[in-house]
């Protein structure tokens, strides 16, 4: 710690140090270096961050893991809140990653409006949790109005049907989870359920008896999960957890824009009917909002292609969600409504804090089939919340939610998203104007992907030789993941990277840079600064002797 106390005095933990502490700081100078600190944060949280946060000091996570050996726990108290608070001030937040930056373009974390800390820190002092209405009870009342806000802008239901379910008792139109992870799984959990459901032979269902007596009872070897290979790997998680097994979660390919073949699903889905019934589809789901590359899947069509097949319709709208508030793009994710269930990340384009996710359901009762009751907390006649929740005691995000919808608007929202997708446009021009990037994923929503390739190796890689191009790749891989790392190091800005599959024949892998264009401080001018970084580092490289002929050396 930097700040040296002169004169230390032994803490000691007692009755009555306890209340002090629990109740209030515990004397007048603590208070004030919390007052100074959070004064910053509440109101200039983003001058506070430049300030205390770089986009990430240079300090290998070796040398950082070796300050944090010291595994025991003091009987005693050993540091005041006032040195506690100038510690994590000074020495942690140095080397956290500076979200915030609009030089940190690399994931789907961003800034977030300063307003939402306030949000967060009265959320936090109430602490509610929504599990049970005995702990939340006018926030729970609050969510459901909440969750029906949302409902309606995905679904587009008439007032009569809000009026409906809005505080209906006995039926649900989503729930808040942790994050979007949580929110598919729930929705295939759903989707599962449906489709297992008991039967009038005496079958009890699958989550009574599980998945060997529902196979049996339903005549089946089977379930399966449709998804474009492009879908986030929480939909494995998803098949493991549920018991199908994530090697049944089957990827069916993209086209070139990186949107699932609808060719392929359809094909796919005829081969499982022809089974006769050995093998059941338990969902297919769309993409509206790719992670890697921000795409969105043919929604409508594919929507059109589960009613006739009486499939479960999913769309993984983590990403891609919020884009309906914006009516200059939201024709991008048409027929989202028409989805059984749908997942949005309130802590990705809705700009919340971590962490905090939601799922919807077009039918209000299907969330029936996942209903738990204890009688220590959600009983059978209650109607609490977390009755109908993959997620136990849960935080009353709701609240930052609902407040941030009425300080922003759905116009408020509009304007962020529309700042990401035409500054990606602006920025894949630039990326286009320049000779030794090759643009490689134009960006449909504001996640684009490119790579450090000169134009006289792009000519190269059109000849008809796929040795050669793979060996030429090769070599490209390795140099983008060097410029990658070294900018990363350098800390000045951040761009990540992932590994594409591309080819419409013998695919090939490349390593690519990706951007995710969020933070409306992010302007073309900064994304110009970034590219000119990355050209940089390339020529230095080159300088030294590193180029594609010497790739080889490079590490990984």
């Amino acid at each position: 710690m930097k700040n040296n106390i002169s004169k230390k005095t032994e803490l000691v933990a007692n009755w009555q140090t306890l209340m002090r502490v629990f109740l209030k700081p515990e004397d007048e100078e603590s208070k004030l270096i919390l007052i100074k600190y959070m004064e910053q944060i509440l109101f200039g949280l983003h001058d506070f961050l430049k300030k205390h946060v770089g986009i990430t000091e240079e300090v290998s996570l070796k040398e950082l893991s070796m300050r944090f050996t010291n595994t025991a726990i003091n009987k005693n108290p050993e540091k005041k809140l006032t040195e506690v608070i100038t510690e994590l001030i000074e020495d942690i937040a140095p080397h956290a990653v500076n979200v915030a930056s609009p030089y940190f373009i690399g994931h789907m974390t961003s800034a977030i409006p300063f307003f939402m800390v306030h949000l967060k820190a009265i959320v936090t002092a109430l602490n509610q949790n929504l599990v049970k209405i005995e702990t939340s009870k006018v926030v729970s009342i609050l969510e459901k109005q909440v969750i029906a806000k949302i409902h309606r802008i995905i679904y587009k239901k008439n007032e009569s049907f809000y009026k409906e379910h809005v505080q209906n008792v006995k039926t649900t139109l989503g729930c808040f989870t942790k994050d979007g992870t949580l929110a598919n799984i729930t929705a295939l959990w759903v989707a599962r359920n449906s489709l297992l459901a008991p039967t009038k032979e005496g079958f009890s269902g699958i989550e009574k008896e599980g998945i060997v007596a529902a196979y049996k009872a339903y005549g089946i070897e089977k379930c399966v999960i449709l998804a474009s290979r492009l879908g986030h790997f929480s939909l494995k998680k998803a098949g493991g957890i549920l018991g199908i097994g994530n090697q049944n979660i089957i990827a069916i390919d993209v086209d070139a824009n990186n949107r699932i073949k609808l060719g392929l699903l359809n094909k796919k889905i005829k081969e499982i009917k022809q089974t006769g019934g050995r093998i059941k589809i338990l969902s297919v789901v769309g993409i509206a909002g790719t992670t890697e590359t921000g795409t969105i899947d043919p929604l409508e069509e594919i929507g059109m292609l589960c009613s006739e097949n009486r499939i479960h319709f999913h769309v993984d709208a983590a990403w891609g969600g919020p884009t309906l508030m914006s009516e200059k793009y939201k024709h991008l994710l048409n027929g989202i409504e028409l989805a059984d269930s749908i997942t949005i990340d309130c802590h990705k384009q809705f700009y919340m804090p971590m962490s905090s996710g939601m799922v919807y359901f077009k039918n209000p009762l299907i969330l029936n089939s996942i209903q738990y009751h204890a009688n220590y907390v959600n009983r059978p006649d209650s109607v609490d919340l977390g009755i109908k929740s993959i997620t136990g005691s849960r935080e009353a995000n709701s609240i930052i939610l609902d407040c941030a919808l009425k300080i922003m608007g759905t116009q408020g929202y509009a304007l962020l998203v529309e700042h990401g997708i035409e500054t990606a446009r602006k920025f894949a021009e630039e990326i286009k104007r320049r000779s030794d990037f090759q643009l490689i994923t134009s960006p449909e929503l504001n996640i684009l992907t490119y790579r450090i390739c000169p134009a006289n190796i792009r000519e190269k890689l059109s000849e008809n030789n796929f040795e050669q191009r793979q060996s030429i790749n090769e070599k490209l891989n390795k140099i983008n993941r060097t410029v990658q790392r070294l900018q990363r190091e350098a800390g000045k800005s951040f761009v990540s990277r992932t590994t594409l599959s591309v080819g419409s024949g013998q695919k090939e892998n490349i390593v690519v840079l990706r951007c995710v264009i969020m933070n409306p401080m992010t302007n073309i001018n900064i994304l110009r600064k970034i590219l000119d970084e990355q050209e940089e580092i390339y020529r230095c490289y080159m300088q030294e002797g590193r180029g594609i002929n010497q790739a080889e050396s490079v590490p990984a």
